[in-house]
């Protein structure tokens, strides 16, 4: 015979039972959103609370109120839940050792995907919309993140003070501006108060040129928060003609591999219509194609 017969089939317990007073207490407290577990006469706290301990000896009557966290001591990944499964998704079920109990219970948790499950991940409690004293009453655990949002914002003038507004205004034509020290004739871009090596003022501006050498480098490729620029990039320090210190600034135009020190770049600015006071009117520094300066003229830099 090829056809053979089938028909549905159900299996159940239609049992009922009474909870006693130890897990009649702790279902009751869940109905009102209160995690408990009851001290053993060694001083454990067991959560689901139990009558009796693993050796047998009786609990005391003492409770204990909980946090609704704890971590995964073990886990099974259900990939399909069945019908009668307490979610409709994928899940895990584990064993979770509450914060304070000193062992752990079987319960689900709501991850989202296989590969956020991890023993001793830190899970949270999350309640069932409607509570009626049951173990369901705790819809689920759900994965903690290990961080918090902490967005701060200031908002506030800036004075940039006499020197760094002229190198600022200086951007805006289009032009370097520097501070040079009349006594030892270093220039500084942009222009400082004073010599860092002398102490001299730096009062006499001169125009530098925007062409330079790139001295050190490095490649970002770790996207991190209010990054304006999509990893990989390059961030260079290039001494500009005429300057005695590098500024730092984008490398762009040509592939990393190629990027290298005492490469000779030159500044890629915006059009000029977009200039403003902003050393942002430089959009990248990017190779001249001129042979590459010898180290010994940028070495005391790096």
């Amino acid at each position: 015979m090829s056809d053979f017969l089938s028909a549905p089939y159900v299996l159940e317990y239609t049992y009922t039972r009474s909870t006693g007073p130890v897990i009649g207490r702790f279902l009751e407290s869940l109905r009102y959103g209160v995690l408990e577990g009851v001290k053993t006469a060694d001083g454990r706290v067991l959560c689901p609370p139990l009558e009796y301990d693993e050796a047998g000896d009786p609990t005391t009557d003492e409770f204990v109120q909980l946090r609704p966290a704890g971590t995964v001591k073990s886990w099974t990944w259900v990939a399909e839940p069945r019908k009668g499964h307490p979610l409709d998704r994928p899940f895990a079920f584990a064993l979770i050792q509450i914060d304070g109990a000193d062992n752990a219970m079987l319960h689900v948790v709501d991850a989202g995907k296989q590969k956020r499950m991890k023993t001793g991940m830190r899970v949270r409690l999350r309640w069932a919309e409607e509570r009626n004293g049951t173990i369901l009453d705790i819809a689920c655990f759900e994965p903690v993140l290990p961080y918090l949002p902490g967005p701060v914002r200031l908002e506030y003038d800036v004075k940039p003070g006499q020197h760094y507004t002229a190198f600022l205004k200086g951007l805006q034509e289009g032009k370097l501006i520097g501070g040079r020290d009349p006594e030892s004739g270093k220039v500084y871009v942009p222009p400082r108060a004073a010599d860092p090596v002398t102490g001299n003022p730096t009062s006499e501006y001169v125009e530098v040129a925007d062409t330079g050498v790139l001295t050190t480098f490095t490649i970002i490729r770790i996207p991190f928060g209010a990054q304006k620029l999509k990893p990989p990039y390059c961030f260079g320090a290039i001494v500009v003609d005429g300057a005695d210190m590098p500024i730092h600034h984008l490398v762009s135009g040509v592939p990393h591999d190629q990027i290298r020190m005492g490469m000779r770049v030159k500044a890629k600015w915006k059009p000029k219509k977009e200039w403003e006071t902003s050393l942002e009117n430089i959009l990248y520094f990017e190779p001249t194609g001129e042979p590459d300066a010898p180290f010994e003229s940028y070495e005391e830099h790096l």
